[in-house]
């Protein structure tokens, strides 16, 4: 296990990058803020862009973020190495005309997002985020603070409660936000406050619910990390820490870049998501600052590498049926490479040799994970890379329990592993 004060340094950042993070509008903007911070230059789309050589650059697109460096010495035919990951989790988005209520109380009328594990959401506070678009042109972010709850029906309401809890994703899923009459009440109000802005203003807007609570290291010797949004955020955070670095220490081996993709819960088919044309946009743009025309671009992206990076399952002690008998990752033994005969996802052999040199490099072991046969798993932002830019992509990530609860659980020493893995891929 690495150094304990580093792991939990490393910990304690990331909560600070979820708590500013509660949508994916939200981690874009924190990841453009960052490197800002530390001498990076936002880019927009409709400007020309200037000379790369030497530069670190970002670009946000909704709620995407790609950034990158490139090496005072590139070349049109030096290599990417793209870490990819994405900004958005399960959970629930408000719908349009998003205040209602019954019976004296107001509640959120909200629409399921990807595949949310339902009941985890209850009984615990709830925030709204997410960004508003105003008459004036200007679109703005907003969060509020703990303001929803979807409480659970009592026990004594419903004997049959512990012998398995089913909820409708319409009629049990509207949590409650305050008392009154609906009527006179605006929930898009508290959002608008909360960004300053009047809510006779907003003429469309994009907001989902977040988990309230603070992610929080404990357990026996602080081995565990509880958070919101780890899937995937974890990764997010992980590649920001090593562009970072890489940028202090960039040479013309590779082209780092770090591409945090929205929209991966719902198959990533839109302008923003790892289907889209983002990343290959950018591409384009950067080989073309340095010289590269179509075939030159191709000859760089045959030896480039994109490590797609998301999380899997760690072994759950309860249920050890439910994975395969044999390949069982568990929570702080290691990053993992992620394998499917049905290239769910699109690690191969030579990808699994990259990922275990570069995990030597790093000093970090490394576990593999495979799904039990009977138990199909989903897919990643990975094949549909490979597929859209012919880059070779490996899938990675951290094993995680509750995955696509409302809060979810990791090892405190994978999450730093997989920062210090990223750092070697970064350096070529």
């Amino acid at each position: 296990m690495p150094a304990v004060s580093a792991a939990h340094t490393h910990a304690a950042d990331l909560a600070d990058f979820v708590a500013a993070s509660p949508s994916s509008y939200h981690a874009a903007e924190e990841v453009a803020r960052r490197l800002e911070e530390v001498g990076f230059t936002r880019l927009d789309e409709t400007a020309e862009w200037p000379e790369q050589a030497g530069g670190r650059f970002v670009v946000v697109r909704d709620g995407a973020a790609i950034a990158w460096v490139v090496p005072a010495d590139a070349a049109a035919t030096t290599p990417v190495h793209v870490l990819g990951a994405h900004t958005d989790s399960p959970g629930f988005k408000l719908k349009p005309q998003p205040t209602t209520g019954s019976r004296g109380w107001l509640q959120a009328a909200v629409e399921v997002y990807g595949g949310p594990l339902l009941n985890s959401w209850l009984d615990r506070e709830l925030r709204l985020a997410g960004r508003l678009a105003l008459a004036d042109g200007r679109v703005v972010l907003a969060a509020t603070g703990p303001l929803l709850r979807l409480p659970q029906l009592a026990i004594h309401l419903d004997r049959g409660a512990n012998d398995g809890l089913a909820l409708d994703k319409q009629t049990g899923t509207q949590p409650v936000w305050g008392l009154g009459d609906a009527e006179s009440a605006d929930i898009l109000a508290e959002l608008a406050a909360s960004a300053g802005v009047d809510a006779a203003d907003i003429r469309g807007f994009d907001a989902v619910v977040a988990d309230a609570a603070r992610g929080a290291v404990f357990g026996k010797d602080d081995a565990f990390f509880a958070s919101g949004r780890l899937d995937d955020l974890a990764s997010v955070h992980a590649g920001l820490v090593a562009l970072i670095d890489a940028a202090d220490s960039a040479d013309s081996a590779v082209i780092p870049v770090l591409a945090a993709f929205d929209h991966e819960e719902l198959g990533s088919e839109s302008r923003s998501g790892a289907a889209g044309p983002f990343l290959e946009d950018v591409l384009v743009r950067v080989y073309a600052s340095l010289g590269a025309d179509a075939t030159t671009q191709r000859r760089a992206f045959a030896s480039s590498w994109h490590l797609s990076s998301d999380v899997g399952h760690s072994v759950h002690p309860n249920y050890a049926h439910r994975h395969d008998p044999v390949v069982q990752p568990l929570l702080g033994s290691g990053p993992i490479l992620k394998i499917n005969a049905n290239q769910r996802y699109a690690t191969d052999a030579v990808g699994a040799a990259a990922w275990a040199g570069w995990c030597e490099t790093a000093g970090v072991r490394s576990q593999e994970f495979v799904s039990n046969n009977a138990v199909p798993c989903g897919s990643t932002i990975g094949p549909i890379t490979a597929t859209r830019l012919g880059i070779r992509t490996v899938d990675v990530g951290i094993p995680i329990l509750s995955m696509h609860s409302a809060r979810e659980l990791a090892g405190v020493s994978d999450l730093y592993d997989l920062s210090r893995v990223a750092r070697a891929f970064f350096a070529g």
